[in-house]
């Protein structure tokens, strides 16, 4: 059996009914590091920061509430059993595309409300979405709550602690190290965000290339995942994956258009 151990308790401290898991403290360490990051990039393109700090607690709020609603539509016949446990965020099981979609919807509104430029505070996001989604998988990795299909490569995880979130048949079984795959990916894209941010002139480019690239790798890594499938032998994550991509391309060819138009515009007023 090939493969590497992951042996740990997720629960890494445990006080009567109160627990404090591993997930958790990746989760924790994950907001802090996208706040610093996304406080950074805003004042870096000239954005006010002081309503960041207003735009920060409905983010989280909405982030979490999407993660967790997707994740439980996502398992619902599990859930339907004891609805308690919707409400045990501690122990793992948020879906990133909820994060997302709640977190992008409150950021929408409240930019409008605020009269913040929309498209230069969701570039500003990128980064800090990217560093929390490399973050938070560590967490993943610990509680196993993220795992791949059954695998015969070297460095599949192999899961022995019964803390463990991986289903039992696959205790023991070294499977495909998901959680390591996306944040290598989207290590790579963190990275190239850095190198070539400042190419990216029209306001909320970065934002929809982000939104792409993760739609992309979601969609092809959730391959070696074992959820289940909904429509057409796709997954949730996948149909998800899917939308974001056709936002993604619907979004960039209207801010195209808009640009044409506006130089085109500006040209006739100069030559008048």
């Amino acid at each position: 059996m090939r493969g590497i151990v992951i042996d740990i308790n997720p629960v890494l401290v445990q006080v009567g009914g109160f627990e404090l898991r591993w997930y958790s403290l990746a989760i924790l360490a994950a907001v802090v590091v996208a706040v610093v990051i996304s406080f950074r990039e805003a004042k870096a393109r000239g954005l006010p920061t002081e309503p960041m700090y207003g735009l920060v607690p409905w983010v989280l709020i909405a982030g979490v509430i999407g993660a967790r609603l997707f994740h439980v539509l996502d398992h619902w016949d599990h859930y339907s059993q004891d609805p308690f446990q919707i409400l045990q965020f501690q122990q793992g099981g948020l879906a990133i595309w909820g994060a997302l979609i709640g977190g992008a919807a409150v950021t929408i509104v409240y930019a409008r409300f605020k009269h913040i430029p929309l498209g230069g505070l969701l570039d500003a996001l990128v980064p800090a979405l990217l560093a929390a989604q490399i973050i938070g998988r560590f967490g993943c990795i610990v509680n196993g709550d993220a795992y791949g299909g059954p695998t015969s490569l070297p460095w599949g995880f192999i899961y022995l602690n019964p803390g463990a979130l991986i289903p039992p048949h696959l205790i023991g079984i070294p499977t495909h190290p998901y959680p390591v795959y996306e944040q290598l990916w989207n290590g790579l894209a963190l990275v190239l965000v850095y190198r070539f941010r400042r190419h990216f002139h029209h306001s909320g480019t970065l934002f929809l290339v982000y939104l792409a690239h993760y739609s992309i790798v979601r969609f092809v890594l959730t391959f070696v995942r074992q959820e289940n499938a909904l429509l057409g032998g796709l997954q949730e994550a996948q149909l998800v994956a899917v939308a974001g991509i056709a936002v993604a391309a619907a979004a960039f060819l209207y801010l195209t258009i808009r640009g044409r138009h506006a130089r085109g515009a500006a040209s006739g007023a100069k030559s008048r």
